[in-house]
């Protein structure tokens, strides 16, 4: 019996010393973190600017001259042709006095006639005869005027393009200068966006002499245009409030999809030498800073701050702070304290990069 309990005993022992060193184990097992470096290449950098896109002719058309609407002859959202009639105001009035400066014109120049024939008969003088002339002049001014005021009584498209909403509506009695409607050329559409004053310089070093930057357009439904466009424009000052400077693109509008005054983003691709790429996943945020854990040559990690000069999907291109050949924590962030040591295994940063979602070309 008592040889049996000291069995027992001894394999109670064995038992504990083995689940101890088992434990130990998974401890150690659990304790070693991923660690990867900076991912150095030429990559492709991607920036979305929030944009406004505007019709490379938009116009408010106004009445000229006082009168009722007598006619529409377009209708809201039509598409017009240049020179096609638009609107009519009543143009009776005009027609009148139209009339009766064609009369005087036609009396002053059969004065005038009357009064060269006895000049040239030395029966009236030379003053006369200029005085005559002076009165015949005037009379053709006033014609050519109360013409031009007839004329301002019916309203065409100055050029094609599509019709907005009316602002007035038939027998309306409209006055001079109001709005009528607005008229838009979607031909090409301008499409305007904000750069700040770093990525200007960029741009400006990155674009050869009589070259032209060529960009994408994002629609608000989050779908690519398929046409792109090129930057023909950039004003001359930058906005003092705010560091940016405006870029005007070109878009060319074969199908009539875009119109004046949608929003989208312009998607601006450019070139980026040695640039130093890491996982996101390798970063955590404290006050809008991001940081990572650069692990030093003890193995012991160092919170360190870095500056993100791009973002991609599930990485960052990092201007700042980090060194293609310094290694940094990938997996654990939220186990480790600022100068602890760790122990870790090492993967490749070209393996950690290719894993990810998407890789950047």
């Amino acid at each position: 019996m008592n040889r049996f309990l000291m069995f027992m005993s001894l394999c109670a022992v064995v038992c504990c010393t083995s689940c101890g060193s088992h434990k130990e184990e998974e401890k150690e097992e659990e304790t070693k973190f991923l660690v990867t470096s900076a991912l150095k290449k030429d990559t492709l950098v991607t920036r979305k600017y929030v944009c406004q896109i505007h019709s490379v002719s938009h116009i408010e058309l106004r009445a000229l001259e006082r009168g009722y609407l007598e006619k529409i002859f377009v209708d809201e959202g039509q598409v017009l042709r240049k020179g096609q009639p638009m609107f009519q105001i009543m143009p009776m009035l005009y027609k009148a006095e139209l009339q009766k400066v064609q009369a005087e014109a036609n009396l002053a120049e059969i004065e005038f006639q009357n009064t060269k024939a006895l000049a040239d008969s030395n029966v009236v003088s030379k003053n006369e005869l200029a005085m005559a002339k002076a009165k015949f002049d005037k009379a053709k001014a006033e014609l050519s005027l109360a013409q031009v005021h007839l004329g301002f009584t019916s309203i065409s498209a100055p050029f094609n393009g599509i019709m907005d909403h009316f602002q007035v509506r038939l027998g309306s009695l409209v006055e001079e200068g109001d709005l009528l409607t607005t008229l838009s050329d979607n031909s090409k559409m301008w499409v305007y966006f904000n750069v700040p004053e770093a990525e200007y310089l960029e741009y400006k070093a990155a674009v050869k002499k009589d070259s032209l930057m060529k960009v994408g357009l994002l629609m608000a439904n989050d779908k690519m245009f398929k046409y792109p466009g090129i930057v023909e424009t950039i004003e001359a000052d930058f906005n003092n409030e705010t560091g940016n400077i405006a870029f005007r693109a070109t878009f060319p509008n074969p199908d009539a999809l875009l119109r004046h005054g949608e929003t989208g983003s312009v998607i601006v691709t450019a070139p980026l030498n040695d640039a130093i790429i890491i996982p996101q996943k390798a970063t955590f945020e404290i006050l809008e800073k991001k940081y990572v854990f650069v692990v030093t040559k003890d193995n012991v990690v160092s919170q360190r701050e870095i500056t993100i000069a791009a973002e991609l999907p599930d990485i960052y291109i990092v201007k700042d702070g980090l060194k293609a050949d310094e290694k940094i924590l990938l997996e654990g962030i939220r186990k480790v304290t600022n100068n602890e040591k760790i122990e870790f295994e090492y993967e490749e940063p070209a393996k950690v990069i290719a894993n990810l979602r998407v890789y950047a070309e």
